[in-house]
């Protein structure tokens, strides 16, 4: 079969001047060039500016700012990080903290309103948080580029699949941030310097995990010279020749990561389980949840998605019984741990499928619950929705971090499931990033 000869567009290579109209739902400008769509990095709504293209398709091309020509606009500040621009981490450090917000929830509100035909009675004041540093998990990616004779650590050029070229990160907290330049040169001493792929980052308040992923066995003098480096600078070195089971520690002997969600708690971690990655908003996202569900002594609450226990333990030191069901079987032993070690007997943990299970047909669900906590993967809890009603439950919150999956699991719980879209808001987990993380409250008619 012939083989069609597909010619690649080729780019304009002086600066095109457009009046940017809005903003698109990943922050990017959009200006209408002969009709057609640019998507224009680092543009600003109502500005006008200069830019170059970068890709050309058939309906809609793509674009970066060099220049702001005129009507600067107020929300337009200078990005704190150096290589913003080239490093694809963030995309909105050129904007007021204060205008990244209201974008996320004008976000918010718009797939709600075409996705659920939804409009809340009430919204909620988005959490704010920590602006800088406030990123405590990362998985960074490390390669060994002779052309620069170096080794670079850290995320992806933006558009590009290349390690970006950076000496630190604002986001992420400063225990790792500050450090991207210097891992790189450690790992460039290392016998085994082009067979690392990545390090995971995991902290807690006072410790630092570095989980380096081997792609081959170790030499002894690469294992001491990470242990060394570890020791040298009070951060915790792990080794992952395989798949998540393979994570070893090596310095120092049995290390246990933790955090408390609220005083008087206190949850054990392991660096490759999920756990949020801002922890100050984490905090005051489990209060708001708290308040949300109205939570009393004698509530049987459901916490769906519950991972190692984030809201369900906290749950459990209010209410009569909890039940935190996941999917992620080394989740679900870690949140029994942590139950256990805090002696909180009425906080039970099942592992179960939730996209294949129906509910109903366990024991712990045949009694009901009068109120369920949902918090779902960026997939949202479609699979589930129809059992919710079921179980009786009259108060539904719902901790999204997509609200395209949000707006179309509320249309489903409001049109067809019987419940009222009540209130909700964004919680600013990603600043400086397009990501929106939200939350809802739903309560049956």
């Amino acid at each position: 079969m012939a083989r069609r000869n597909r010619r690649r567009q080729r780019l304009p290579q002086d600066p095109v001047e457009a009046l940017i109209e809005t903003l698109s739902h990943d922050g990017r400008g959009i200006a209408r060039i002969e009709g057609k769509t640019v998507f224009v990095d680092g543009a600003l709504a109502g500005e006008t500016v200069k830019f170059l293209y970068t890709k050309k398709h058939s309906k809609f091309d793509e674009a970066k700012t060099i220049e702001v020509v005129a009507n600067r606009s107020d929300d337009r500040v200078d990005a704190k990080c150096q290589h913003f621009g080239v490093c694809g981490g963030c995309s909105l450090m050129h904007m007021s903290p204060e205008a990244q917000l209201a974008s996320k929830q004008t976000t918010l509100e718009e797939h709600l309103t075409h996705f659920g035909e939804l409009t809340p009675e009430k919204w909620l004041e988005p959490l704010r948080g920590p602006l800088w540093g406030y990123r405590r998990k990362a998985r960074l990616g490390v390669k060994h580029v002779p052309k620069k004779e170096r080794v670079l650590v850290g995320f992806r050029e933006k558009g590009t699949p290349y390690l970006a070229v950076l000496e630190q990160c604002e986001v992420l907290d400063q225990r790792v941030g500050a450090r991207l330049a210097e891992l790189g040169e450690m790992i460039a001493k290392l016998d085994a310097h082009n067979r690392i792929a990545q390090i995971e980052v995991a902290m807690d308040d006072e410790h630092v995990a570095l989980i380096f992923r081997n792609l081959d066995p170790l030499s002894e003098q690469d294992t001491q010279a990470l242990i060394s480096y570890g020791q040298e600078n009070n951060l915790w070195i792990y080794l992952q020749s395989g798949g998540p089971d393979t994570v070893t520690a090596i310095w120092p002997e049995n290390p246990q990561l933790s955090y408390a969600p609220e005083a008087g708690l206190q949850l054990d971690f392991e660096p490759n389980d999920f756990t949020q990655v801002n922890a100050g908003i984490n905090l005051k996202m489990i209060e708001r949840t708290m308040d949300l569900l109205e939570v009393s002594s004698d509530d049987r609450i459901l916490d769906l998605f519950c991972g190692l226990g984030n809201f369900t333990l906290p749950l459990a030191k209010r209410v009569t019984e909890v039940v935190g069901v996941e999917g992620d079987e080394a989740l679900v032993r870690h949140a029994k741990d942590n139950a256990n070690k805090n002696e909180l007997e009425n906080a039970t943990f099942e592992q179960a499928d939730l996209t294949q299970t129906e509910l109903k047909d366990y024991p712990w669900a045949k009694a009901g619950f009068n109120k369920i906590l949902l918090d779902p993967p960026r997939s949202g809890a479609f699979e589930v929705l129809h059992q919710l009603a079921a179980l009786g439950a009259e108060r539904l919150v719902y901790v999204s971090c997509n609200p395209a999956t949000l707006a179309r699991d509320a249309g489903e719980l409001v049109n067809k499931h019987g419940y009222t879209l009540v209130s909700t808001g964004v919680m600013d987990m990603f600043p400086h990033t397009t990501h929106v993380e939200s939350i809802a409250l739903f309560i049956k008619k």
